[in-house]
C-alpha cells in the first residue's frame, strides 16, 4: 500500500470557526491507514513555496479539539494570490514532500489556487487530490446556500447593532456603523436580526448591490430622525454611485489602496467619518457618531454560532473525505434543505470552476424596494444560522406616573 501524505492551509480573511474546518479535515484524515502524515502549511500559500510545516499527525486530539474552539486562523494566513507561475513554485514543493492530497481552507481566490494546481497535476502526470474547503466572512461564495464563518459573523454584527440601538434609544443622535463587504451586503444586511420592537434600529441598511445616493441618503436620515427622534444606520463598505465609483473615493481626499490595488474601504474608518460629516452638513443635527467594525466582526471570542461550528467542523470532514474516496478535485459546498425548525444542511462536491474567482451577491428578494433595508424574506433565511442563544432585548413594561407640576 502506497502511503502518501495530506497538506492542509488557511488562506484569506480569518473566522470565529475556521479551524473547526482545519481539525475537521485533520482528525478524518488521520483515521485513514494509507495516509502516512497530515501536514499543515503556516500563512497558506506563501508557507508551502517556504515550506513552513508543522506535523499535526503529532498533535494531541484533545489539543485540536481546543484549537476548534478558538477563532482565528491556527495555522496563520495570507492575502497571496498565486498566478500560474506561483502555482508552479507551490507544486515543486509539494511533489517533493510526496504531498497526495491539498486541502485549503479559504474563499474564491483559495479555490482558484486549487483549479491552477489541479490542472499542474494532471500536465505533470501527478497524482494529487485538490479540495477546497470553503469559508469567508462575506457570504459570497456561489453554489453555496451560505459559508462557513458568515453565520457568527453575522450573529455578532445583529448583536453589536441591537447593543448599539439600546444605546441610540438612551441618549438620541445619529449613528452610522460601517460593515464589511465590498461587493456583497450579506453582513451588512445581519444588523437587521437584532430587531425586536417596531421602532428598533438599524432604521436604514445600504447596500452594495444597490447604488448610493449621497442626497437620498441625509434625506433618509432626517426622516427617520424625523419619526423616532434618532436614526441608526448600517453601511456595507462597498457602497458605491451609479458608475460604481466606492463612495468613499468620491468623499475623501486621499485613499489608500492594499496589496492587490483595491482601495481600502473600511479599514481606515474614513467612510464612517465622511459619512458623519455629510449628515451634519446636510441637515445640521449636532449629534451625529460612526464607527467602523473592521476585524470586530471577523474572529470574536465571545459570539460564535453553534450552527457555524457545527457546519464548519463537517465541511473539513466532507473534504478529506472527498479528498481520500472520491476521483475528482473539488469545492465542498453546502445545500439547505429546510427552513425553520426543519433547518437542514447537505454536503456535495462541486466543481472547482464553479467557485473558482466568482463572487454571490444578495438576491434581488433580500433587499427592500426603498434600497434602504432588508426585506422579510432575508430575515427567514439568516435566521437559521444564528444558533440556538442569540441575545434578545427587553423593555420596562409598566405605565408613566401622572405629573402634578407639569401644566
Amino acid at each position: 500500500m502506497t502511503k502518501r501524505k495530506v497538506l492542509l492551509a488557511q488562506g484569506g480573511g480569518p473566522t470565529a470557526v475556521i479551524n473547526e474546518s482545519l481539525v475537521g479535515a485533520v482528525l478524518k484524515s488521520r483515521e485513514y491507514d494509507d495516509i502516512d502524515a497530515v501536514y499543515g502549511a503556516f500563512h497558506g500559500v506563501s508557507g508551502i513555496v517556504s515550506e513552513d510545516f508543522i506535523n499535526l499527525s503529532l498533535e494531541s486530539s484533545e489539543n485540536l479539539e481546543n484549537v476548534a474552539k478558538t477563532p482565528c486562523s491556527a495555522l496563520g494566513s495570507t492575502r497571496d494570490k498565486p498566478d500560474e507561475k506561483y502555482c508552479q513554485e507551490i507544486f515543486k514543493v509539494l511533489k517533493a514532500h510526496d504531498i497526495g492530497t491539498f486541502c485549503y481552507i479559504g474563499g474564491n481566490d483559495s479555490s482558484d489556487t486549487l483549479r491552477i494546481l489541479a490542472e499542474e497535476a494532471i500536465s505533470a502526470d501527478y497524482a494529487l487530490r485538490c479540495v477546497h474547503i470553503p469559508k469567508t466572512i462575506d457570504n459570497d461564495l456561489t453554489v453555496n446556500d451560505h459559508t462557513p464563518g458568515y453565520p457568527s459573523a453575522a450573529k455578532f454584527v445583529a448583536s453589536a447593532f441591537a447593543g448599539v440601538n439600546q444605546d441610540n434609544r438612551a441618549l438620541s443622535g445619529v449613528y452610522i456603523g460601517v460593515v464589511m463587504g465590498r461587493h456583497a451586503g450579506f453582513l451588512t444586511a445581519a444588523s437587521a436580526l437584532g430587531r425586536k420592537f417596531d421602532d428598533d434600529g438599524p432604521h436604514l441598511i445600504y447596500l452594495p448591490e444597490r447604488s448610493f445616493s449621497m442626497d437620498s441618503f441625509i434625506s433618509d436620515v432626517k426622516a427617520a430622525n424625523d419619526k423616532y427622534g434618532r436614526c441608526v444606520v448600517a453601511v456595507s463598505e462597498g457602497i458605491h454611485d451609479e458608475t460604481g465609483e466606492p463612495i468613499v473615493t468620491k468623499l475623501a481626499k486621499e485613499v489608500e489602496k492594499d496589496a492587490h490595488g483595491n482601495v481600502q474601504l473600511s479599514g481606515t474608518g474614513a467612510l464612517a467619518d465622511l459619512l458623519c460629516d455629510s449628515v451634519r452638513d446636510g441637515t445640521g443635527l449636532k449629534r451625529v457618531r460612526g464607527d467602523t467594525f473592521g476585524y470586530l466582526q471577523r474572529s470574536f471570542l465571545g459570539c460564535v454560532s453553534d450552527v457555524d461550528q457545527r457546519e464548519a467542523r463537517a465541511v473539513g470532514e466532507v473534504a478529506a473525505a472527498h479528498a481520500h474516496d472520491g476521483d475528482r478535485d473539488g469545492t465542498v459546498t453546502i445545500h439547505r434543505t429546510g427552513e425553520g425548525a426543519s433547518y437542514g444542511t447537505e454536503y456535495k462536491l462541486s466543481k472547482l470552476e464553479d467557485v473558482a474567482g466568482k463572487t454571490k451577491v444578495m438576491a434581488d428578494e433580500f433587499i427592500a424596494d426603498s434600497n434602504s433595508d432588508i426585506t422579510d424574506a432575508f430575515v427567514t433565511y439568516l435566521k437559521p444560522l444564528l444558533g440556538s442563544d442569540m441575545p434578545d432585548t427587553h423593555r420596562l413594561e409598566a405605565g408613566r406616573v401622572e405629573k402634578i407640576l407639569a401644566e
